[in-house]
């Protein structure tokens, strides 16, 4: 029986995990959780699964969880709350399992006191790996923790590399595939005309609000060649993105010779969920199969990464190194939480990001926890700075 620790869990990847761990109650056992704000939600989380510590983010909700969790007789529930709330979760010794569901770069210390703790990580926070990229990476094989990707694009990658020799490794391409968001096929569209509900309207995925509007300027798929990078150690000029509309092929690899591997599935989170808590067996998600006979068509086409520009920034931030990345990340999420909000256009989130990273990169790159997180408040009180030019 597996202890095991979710952060993030009332959010949509959260939400997924918890389906999938109640299909198997005698391999796991939800032990904690934590969320940002989500009192209610989290609270129900609490009882339903008889967890024995919550965190709460927003430490002035943490005497309205008490309150709930009493009501509900679940008085003897641990509770943290403040910031430090997820990274005192995750380095529990009682927890073997992390999931690091947390949306934006607020999931950066928490993954790192997993990997210091040795935990077993299945990570669904990109950012992490942005921000932290080699620092992280280094922090898992020197604790000897084992990190297992989530985001579906990833999964796929990880699944299709599973027996391949370090040559292998050493010469294959990665293509992670893209829905392409919801103005892949409106070319005539202005996009500094787009508002936020047309930008949440996903075509294919039921995502958070953040996600949903990283996907529809390409932003997501930039962070995730970041992530690539990073995770599968292959340089970023054998990185390359493919829209994919039909969201079957949830990524491939390119051999040396030339052959592809992919992986194929129906687009729901608590399939790569479902593989990382088994791994290495396979675990069913409890989903809709998918029907090869139902499939008319598997279009692939190149991202216009001129429309789109954030793609094209994201290389461009591995290129540079240093700390582009993390001001990059930063400076995305400020600038979509001003769309949003209806302070700036669409377009501003890019010229958000593309005057931050001017401002303020530094080829050094951090050499510790705390030296990322200073990049990253620093980079958000630039964008917030940008912002206020724009609005």
């Amino acid at each position: 029986m597996q202890n095991v620790c979710l952060l993030g869990a009332t959010g949509s990847v959260g939400q997924s995990a918890l389906e999938v761990l109640a299909l198997y109650p005698d391999k796991f056992r939800l032990f904690s959780v934590a969320a940002h704000s989500n009192v209610e939600k989290l609270a129900d989380i609490a009882v339903r699964f008889g967890v024995k510590r919550v965190g709460i983010a927003d430490a002035t909700k943490a005497d309205r969880l008490s309150y709930l969790l009493k009501e509900a007789g679940k008085g003897d529930v641990e509770i943290l709350s403040g910031t430090e709330a997820a990274v005192q979760l995750a380095s529990d010794n009682e927890a073997q399992t992390v999931i690091v569901a947390v949306v934006g770069a607020a999931g950066v210390p928490a993954t790192f006191a997993a990997a210091k703790a040795g935990k077993r990580i299945l990570h669904a926070n990109k950012e992490s790996v942005v921000c932290g990229g080699e620092l992280l990476q280094q922090t898992v094989r020197e604790n000897g923790a084992v990190m297992l990707p989530v985001d579906s694009e990833h999964n796929a990658i990880f699944q299709c590399l599973t027996g391949a020799s370090e040559e292998d490794r050493r010469q294959c391409r990665l293509w992670l595939t893209c829905s392409g968001g919801p103005f892949r096929d409106r070319p005539e569209l202005d996009l500094s005309t787009v508002t936020p509900a047309m930008a949440l309207a996903h075509p294919t995925w039921q995502m958070g609000r953040k996600i949903s509007i990283d996907s529809a300027t390409l932003m997501n798929k930039g962070l995730e060649v970041i992530e690539a990078r990073w995770l599968f150690d292959v340089p970023q000029d054998r990185i390359h993105v493919v829209i994919h509309p039909q969201s079957v092929v949830h990524s491939m690899v390119e051999y040396g010779d030339g052959s592809f591997i992919a992986q194929l599935g129906t687009a729901s989170m608590k399939h790569p969920v479902a593989y990382c808590l088994g791994w290495p067996e396979r675990l069913s998600a409890g989903t809709k199969r998918l029907d090869p006979f139902a499939l008319s068509q598997l279009n692939f086409c190149e991202p216009d990464v001129k429309r789109f520009v954030q793609l094209a920034y994201a290389y461009e931030a591995l290129r540079e190194g240093g700390t582009a990345s993390i001001v990059l990340n930063a400076a995305n999420e400020i600038g979509v939480e001003a769309f949003l909000n209806e302070r700036i256009s669409f377009t501003g989130i890019a010229e958000v990001c593309q005057r931050t990273m001017q401002v303020l990169f530094d080829p050094k790159t951090p050499a510790s926890v705390e030296e990322i997180l200073s990049v990253d408040a620093a980079a958000r009180r630039e964008a917030a700075y940008q912002v206020s030019k724009l609005a």
